[in-house]
C-alpha cells in the first residue's frame, strides 16, 4: 500500500509554445523547471544557458524581465531557441514594471508562454489595482496562462497589516509568523479570484506561496491547498548554497509531494561557485525520482562504504557510472523505452555487495579488504559476468561495466 496521499485535485494548465504543449495540475506529471541567472539582454549567454537548462531536463525555463532591453531581448531568444530546435516553453518573470513591459513591447508578451506576477510588486491601492488588471489583460489577450507568486520577503503589506491589526485584537491572538503565513495564502487566493472577475479562467492560473523556512512552506502550501484548486507551484525560496539548499528543498517538497500537493516544482538553490546552472535540474529532478512520482534516468545505488572496503576505487565506480548513465540519457531516449526506471549498484564489499546487486536491473560487487580481485556482475539477479582488475585500475573497470550496462540497456529496452 502506498504511503502517499492521493493528489490533491487541481485544474489543468496548458503552458504551449508550438506543438509543445506542457501541461500542469491535475493528472499531468509533476513538472520541473528552473530559472536563467544570465542577463536577459544578454541574449547569447542567455540562450546558451536555456538549452543547457532544457538539454537537463527543464520543461519550463523563467527568465527575468525587468527592462526595456531585456523584454526586446525575449523575442530575440526565442527566435534563436527556434534555430537551434528548441520548443521549451519560456515564462516571464516580471516585477514593478510588468504591466509596462507587456503592453509596451507586445512581441515580448507573444514570445513568452507564460507570466509570472507577485502582486506585492505591482503597486499599492488603486494603482496596484490597475497595473495587475493591465498584465492580466495581456494574458487575456495573448490566451497565456498566469503563476500568480507570492513571496515572503515581497508580500503585499496591505494586507499584512490589516490581518495583523485583527490578529491583535482576536481573544486568542495568532503569531506574527503565523499571520504572515495567512496573509500570504489570502494575497495568493485574493489576486487569482481578482484575475478570474477580469476574465482570466482558472485554468489559465497557477499560484505560488514561497518562503525560505521549511516548516513555514509546508503550513502555507497545507493552507492554500485546503482553500482553492488552482495548480500550485512549490518552491522553498532562497534556499541555499549547497547541501543546505538541497536538504532544506528536499525536505519541504518532499512532505507537501507526499501528501499529494503539487503541480510543478522549481530547487532555488544558490550554485557553488563555477558550477552549472543545471544542479537545480538535476535535484528537482532526483527529488522526484527518489520518492517514485516520475522517472528521469537510471538510479545509481551505491553503499557508503566502511572498514571493508580496501581503497575508494568503488566510489570512483559509482561516480563513474553515474555521469555515463547521465551522458547516455539523451541518446537512449531516442531509441528505448522504459530505460529511466532502470537501477544500477555498485557495491564496496562481499556483506551486502552480492544481494544488492542481485535485486537491482544491473549491479556489480567490487571486492572488499581481503577478498579475491574479482568484481561480479549480476544482471535480474543472475551472475553474468565477472571483472578483473587492480584496486587503482577505476577507469578499466568502469569502461568494462559501462559495455555491460548499455548491453543490458539495448537488450530490454529497445523500441
Amino acid at each position: 500500500m502506498s504511503v502517499f496521499s492521493l493528489r490533491h485535485q487541481t485544474h489543468k494548465v496548458h503552458v504551449r509554445y508550438g506543438d509543445n504543449d506542457v501541461t500542469i495540475g491535475a493528472d499531468s506529471p509533476i513538472r520541473v523547471q528552473s530559472m536563467t541567472n544570465t542577463s536577459t539582454a544578454d541574449v547569447e549567454a542567455t540562450v546558451k544557458q536555456i538549452l543547457a537548462l532544457h538539454r537537463a531536463g527543464s520543461e519550463l525555463v523563467r527568465l527575468t524581465v525587468n527592462t526595456p532591453e531585456a523584454a526586446r531581448a525575449v523575442v530575440r531568444i526565442r527566435e534563436k531557441l527556434d534555430l537551434c530546435g528548441c520548443d521549451v516553453p519560456l515564462v516571464g518573470d516580471f516585477h514593478y514594471n510588468g504591466h509596462k513591459l507587456l503592453t509596451e513591447v507586445s512581441e515580448c508578451a507573444k514570445a513568452l508562454s507564460k507570466y509570472r506576477i507577485n502582486p506585492g510588486n505591482v503597486g499599492r491601492a488603486e494603482r496596484g489595482m490597475e497595473n495587475f488588471a493591465r498584465m492580466v489583460q495581456v494574458a487575456i489577450d495573448n490566451d497565456r496562462p498566469v503563476r500568480i507568486g507570492v513571496n515572503g520577503g515581497s508580500l503585499d503589506q496591505q494586507i499584512l497589516a490589516r490581518m495583523l491589526e485583527e490578529n491583535r485584537q482576536a481573544s486568542m491572538p495568532e503569531t506574527p509568523s503565523e499571520v504572515q503565513r495567512h496573509a500570504m495564502v489570502a494575497s495568493a487566493l485574493q489576486s487569482a479570484q481578482a484575475a478570474e472577475k477580469l476574465g482570466l479562467p482558472a485554468d489559465h492560473i497557477v499560484l505560488s506561496a514561497k518562503v525560505s523556512g521549511v516548516q513555514d512552506l509546508i503550513a502555507v502550501y497545507r493552507e492554500l491547498a485546503s482553500q482553492c484548486h488552482y495548480a500550485l507551484h512549490l518552491g522553498l525560496t532562497e534556499a541555499g548554497i549547497g547541501s543546505k539548499g538541497i536538504v532544506a528543498s528536499a525536505a519541504s517538497m518532499g512532505v507537501l509531494l507526499a501528501e499529494g500537493i503539487g503541480d510543478t516544482i522549481r530547487v532555488s538553490i544558490t550554485p557553488m561557485p563555477g558550477s552549472a546552472r543545471t544542479e537545480e535540474v538535476r535535484v528537482a529532478q532526483e527529488i522526484l525520482q527518489t520518492m517514485g512520482l516520475r522517472a528521469f534516468s537510471p538510479l545509481v545505488v551505491s553503499c557508503p562504504g566502511c572498514g571493508r572496503t580496501s581503497s575508494d576505487l568503488f566510489q570512483h565506480l559509482a561516480a563513474k557510472t553515474q555521469q555515463y548513465l547521465i551522458e547516455k540519457t539523451p541518446e537512449w531516449r531516442k531509441n528505448c523505452r522504459g530505460f529511466e526506471n532502470m537501477v544500477v549498484a555498485v557495491m564496496g564489499c562481499v556483506v551486502n555487495g552480492p544481494g544488492e546487486s542481485k535485486h537491482a536491473n544491473i549491479g556489480i560487487s567490487l571486492p572488499g579488504s581481503g577478498e579475491s580481485p574479482v568484481a561480479p556482475v549480476y544482471a535480474d539477479g543472475e551472475k553474468v559476468a565477472s571483472i578483473k582488475g587492480e584496486a587503482n585500475d577505476a577507469d578499466g573497470i568502469a569502461d568494462q561495466f559501462k559495455l555491460l550496462i548499455n548491453e543490458y540497456v539495448q537488450k530490454h529496452y529497445l523500441k
